[in-house]
């Protein structure tokens, strides 16, 4: 048997199964969620830098809401703060690069 130990989607047992395969599962228990999801995240996030499209794009989001929830937070409260992020501060998409910023000045 390949061991992988790592965090799957839901659905993936039962996708193993219908094509005829058998796995080994266990349910996470919370001490060891928050390592597992960080570890997904990560390995989504690469795949992401290494194909650049919509698909992984999507897995590293999918994974966010998983951490959003790990962390109690819904969805739709994760959602939320970054609209109010996008109504304060804004999006990424100009290309803004700050490149130093002088302290001691101020604006008159």
């Amino acid at each position: 048997m390949k061991v992988y130990n790592k965090l799957v989607r839901d659905k993936i047992p039962a996708i193993i199964e219908a094509d005829g395969k058998t796995c080994e599962v266990e349910i996470a228990p919370k001490e060891k969620m928050t390592r597992l999801i960080e570890d997904k995240l990560v390995e989504e996030v690469n795949e992401y830098l290494e194909d650049k499209n919509l698909e992984e794009l999507a897995d590293v989001m999918e994974v966010l809401f998983g951490i959003a929830c790990n962390l109690r937070y819904t969805e739709e409260e994760l959602v939320g703060k970054r609209e109010e992020k996008l109504g304060e501060r804004g999006r990424f998409k100009a290309g803004i690069v700050l490149k130093g910023l002088n302290e001691f000045s101020s604006v008159q």
